[in-house]
């Protein structure tokens, strides 16, 4: 017997994927990943649309208080991550945005 998984492995993620498809249909399409590193998850990420993010999060029903805020890229990049189980597998959302820059030094607010 194998060790490598195979497509009817991610049944459940891809399932819930679906699921998603057809309840949030009119929300804003994310990039999607799945596989069998994390077989059970289903990873929807949103690149400079935190709007979409959180219209997902709040579909979800979703706390905002779930949500971990962090940078990256030497803090020119935001990151808000939250996840939920949803039709047995756990659904990661993943929100990105850029962190405008300071004003310069002497300026107006």
């Amino acid at each position: 017997m194998s060790d490598t998984l195979t497509l009817d492995d991610l049944s459940v993620p891809l399932r819930a994927l679906r699921l998603l498809a057809v309840d949030f249909g009119h929300l804003a399409p994310p990039s999607v990943h799945m596989g069998p590193i994390y077989p059970n998850q289903v990873e929807l990420s949103f690149h400079d649309d935190l709007a979409g993010f959180e219209a997902w999060r709040e579909a979800l029903g979703i706390a905002p208080d779930a949500v971990t805020h962090g940078t990256q890229s030497d803090g020119r990049t935001r990151v808000l991550t939250t996840s939920a189980d949803f039709a047995g597998a756990l659904v990661t959302l993943t929100g990105f945005a850029k962190v405008p820059d300071p004003a310069p030094a002497g300026t107006a607010a």
